[in-house]
């Protein structure tokens, strides 16, 4: 086709390789939250993120996880609240998250979701998801299925982070872990692995240059338009 797309020229740019693939790279672990959706005294979804958390520090990450207890529902406190607070600057700290959900009644737990509908989409001027790199996984008490994994899947991709191609769901959760509560060698064992090495390695790719590849042509001719319309306006 010869025909010149109806761009505006003066938001469209072209891709500068210089910033998509930059040489100046942070030298720190990548910084990963993990998140995980039930308050049993014996939780499957947070012993599986313990597990993952040991895997991503080997990996040569820096971890920290969020205990969602007295965590308030949505809309029940404010955002000053200290649980909300906390939740809040971990998910600012980090560079990439894993979420780690039991399946109940066919999908994730509202425990699961309180914490992600406490996350804004926009703090302050930033958008604290926004480029971040996400892994899903899902423990389950019967026969394997993917149902939460799916769920969050959609979740990420409405936050806008950047959801890692690979996942773990683990069925009959409660046979995998030992009396230490470790999770026992074995096929979802090393699926948890491979989960948690393709998430550093995304986090490693993306996180110095997450502002670039996040730089929208949209967003560029909407900003200015809005600003032209501010500044030009003939009565305040």
């Amino acid at each position: 086709m010869t025909d010149t797309p109806n761009i505006q020229e003066d938001h469209f740019n072209p891709i500068d390789e210089a910033r998509l693939l930059p040489h100046k790279r942070a030298t720190h672990g990548p910084r990963i939250l993990l998140l995980y959706g039930s308050l049993r005294p014996r939780s499957f979804s947070r012993l599986m993120t313990e597990e993952a958390a040991r895997i991503l520090t080997r990996l040569g990450a820096e971890t920290r996880t969020f205990n969602p207890t007295g965590l308030p529902l949505p809309d029940d406190a404010a955002p000053e609240h200290p649980k909300v607070q906390e939740l809040r600057d971990l998910v600012s700290w980090s560079e990439g998250m894993v979420w780690c959900s039991p399946e109940r009644h066919g999908a994730m737990t509202g425990i699961m979701k309180t914490q992600i509908d406490w996350i804004p989409l926009s703090l302050g001027g930033v958008r604290p998801t926004q480029g971040k790199t996400l892994a899903v996984m899902q423990v389950s008490g019967g026969s394997q299925s993917f149902n939460a994994v799916n769920q969050l899947r959609i979740l990420g991709r409405w936050m806008r982070l950047l959801t890692i191609p690979n996942q773990s769901s683990t069925p009959k959760a409660f046979l995998e872990f030992d009396e230490d509560d470790r999770m026992k060698p074995s096929p979802f064992y090393d699926r948890v692995v491979d989960v948690m090495e393709e998430l550093v390695k995304f986090t490693l790719l993306t996180r110095d240059n997450k502002d670039y590849l996040l730089d929208r042509y949209s967003e560029r001719k909407e900003s200015a338009e809005e600003l032209s319309k501010r500044v030009n306006q003939k009565a305040i």
